[in-house]
């Protein structure tokens, strides 16, 4: 059998890395026209999107906290000469990317090198971006450096999150990789360096990221973007006296908010609701109505 029949007959094995629900998409299309003799993934428990859906199709999963010996000998097993990464979560050491002879294919949700690293969706919303995109590139030892292979631009909506962004991104991303994958593995795609001078990087974001301080908070249109990006995690949050007790408040999504532990409601109910409120948090509120 030679390696371009092999390409379309669902022989061709191909090596998955990925984390989280937004990613299988990506899956998906790889099952449909080549085999996945492994997955790794980032995620601990096998309830976990990636994991579930390898247990699921008889797919042989690592849960990796470190790249080590066993896990090199596991990949060598599948020979694979290729593999595909998306939404990871950890960097990929040179021991790792010299194992795959056809390289390691990234599905990455911005128009490289615009927006690097780990939050590229929730950087776009959080500048009010009115516009992103997939880029499907070749990895190499710096993170989201590598030569694109193909791009696309990707509109983002107005009442987009993170989590609808995510999720249109990687399915948008899936099909392109549908298409890019044969060109790639038979050697009739060439690649174009990125513009390194122009690369902008992304933050990882911590529980904090999201925190508002009421005593001076941002401007209504930089919060209102921070509950886009931030949404589902790690959310935009303050805390504020109600009914003469502190308690943490959370800003939802469509204009809706949230005393922890109780049920989101609409900003005009949550004035009604709760007469008794910090002074600061009823100005900001009246604000952002």
């Amino acid at each position: 059998m030679n390696n371009q029949q092999s390409i379309i007959d669902n022989q061709f094995p191909i090596v998955f890395f990925g984390t989280g629900k937004y990613v299988l998409p990506i899956l998906e299309t790889l099952k449909s026209s080549y085999e996945i003799p492994l997955v790794l993934t980032t995620e601990k428990s096998d309830s976990e999107p990636v994991s579930k859906f390898a247990q699921e199709n008889g797919i042989k999963l690592i849960s990796v906290a470190k790249f080590d010996e066993d896990v090199d000998s596991e990949i060598k097993k599948t020979g694979a000469e290729v593999a595909v990464l998306a939404y990871f979560g950890m960097i990929l050491p040179k021991q790792i990317l010299k194992l795959f002879p056809k390289g390691i294919i990234n599905v990455h949700p911005s128009l490289l090198p615009k927006y690097r690293g780990p939050t590229p969706g929730q950087t776009a919303l959080l500048n009010g971006d009115k516009t992103t995109g997939v880029s499907i590139i070749r990895l190499d030892q710096e993170v989201d450096h590598g030569p694109i292979l193909v791009q696309q631009e990707v509109e983002i909506l107005p009442n987009d999150t993170a989590s609808t962004l995510y999720e249109r991104l990687f399915k948008i991303g899936s099909q392109i990789l549908a298409k890019t994958l044969p060109k790639y593995l038979s050697g009739k795609l060439k690649s174009t360096e990125q513009g390194h001078s122009k690369a902008t990087l992304t933050k990882t974001l911590m529980r904090d990221s999201g925190f508002i301080d009421i005593a001076s908070p941002p401007a209504v249109e930089e919060i209102e973007n921070m509950i886009k990006a931030y949404f589902p995690w790690p959310g935009v949050w303050t805390k504020a006296t109600i009914n003469n007790k502190l308690s943490i408040i959370k800003f939802l999504p469509e204009r809706r908010i949230q005393v922890e532990g109780g049920k989101p409601m609409s900003y005009k109910d949550f004035l009604n609701g709760y007469p008794k409120l910090q002074p600061e948090l009823v100005g900001l509120l009246e604000k952002l109505q």
